[in-house]
């Protein structure tokens, strides 16, 4: 049976406050909430429309606590924080397309990936000086702070002939009006945010690096439990039809298997 979160079981509230907007649904009195944290600005996974949180992430989050019988709260932050959020215990998980890397790892614990992508490399449009990532060299290169792109941009072997500037948002609108060169994002994002914005951007070749995103989670007795818990109801969903609802609600293709 397939489940439509967001319409059923969630009424969304949104609290706006110091830049940051939290989401939660009628949270009951006897549970504890799914805490869950995500930048709310990076489209379609994740962004604020007239003052509501909406995208793919929140959509999959509501469907997974429903699964769980619990409830979700989210809350928004500029990216890099989000990290620091999650190690303080404020959130319990983050949903903002984080890719496992070795790093991440050895320090988290993470789920068995839910979306697979590539990385990317967009431009502006009529940009023909950038064919794809073999082309950045001399170029400046924008990526969000706090993202795995500048780490796989460094590990090109002529990084140190690229400009990477770490933004925390406007890398599209950047780019769009040449401030800088190019900017590197997943490719499903890349390619809405051609389609549905109207900036002249676009894709510059393949990917570059399949990436694998997973939901992260203190790698602690309790966060593994959690990790667990939402692990069998990212399955549940997986296996009913609900996760690929979603993608191809969003993304009209199903993103959420190899």
């Amino acid at each position: 049976m397939l489940r439509f979160p967001g319409f059923a079981r969630h009424i969304a509230l949104a609290l706006v406050s110091a830049g940051a907007i939290t989401v939660a649904g009628t949270a009951q009195a006897d549970a504890e909430p799914l805490k869950v944290g995500m930048s709310g600005g990076y489209f379609p996974f994740t962004f604020v429309e007239q003052d509501t949180l909406k995208g793919f992430e929140v959509d999959v989050m509501e469907a997974v606590a429903d699964e769980m019988g619990t409830e979700v709260a989210f809350e928004t932050a500029n990216f890099s924080g989000l990290f620091g959020m999650l190690e303080s215990g404020r959130i319990d998980t983050i949903a903002n397309q984080i890719t496992i890397t070795e790093e991440r790892q050895a320090k988290y614990a993470f789920t068995e990936p839910y979306v697979y992508d590539g990385a990317q490399v967009v431009v502006k449009k009529g940009n023909e000086t950038i064919s794809g990532v073999e082309d950045l060299r001399g170029k400046s290169v924008a990526v969000n702070l706090g993202s795995n792109y500048e780490q796989l941009l460094r590990e090109l072997p002529y990084a140190d002939e690229i400009d990477i500037r770490t933004y925390e948002s406007n890398i599209e609108q950047d780019t769009a009006l040449g401030r800088v060169d190019a900017f590197v994002m997943d490719r499903v994002s890349a390619s809405q945010v051609i389609k549905d914005k109207p900036l002249p951007l676009a894709l510059a070749g393949k990917p570059f690096s399949e990436i694998r995103n997973a939901l992260p989670f203190r790698d602690t007795d309790e966060g593994r439990a959690m990790r667990d818990r939402v692990e069998q109801a990212l399955e549940a969903l997986r296996e009913d039809g609900t996760l690929t609802e979603i993608s191809e609600r969003w993304f009209g293709t199903d993103i959420t298997r190899p």
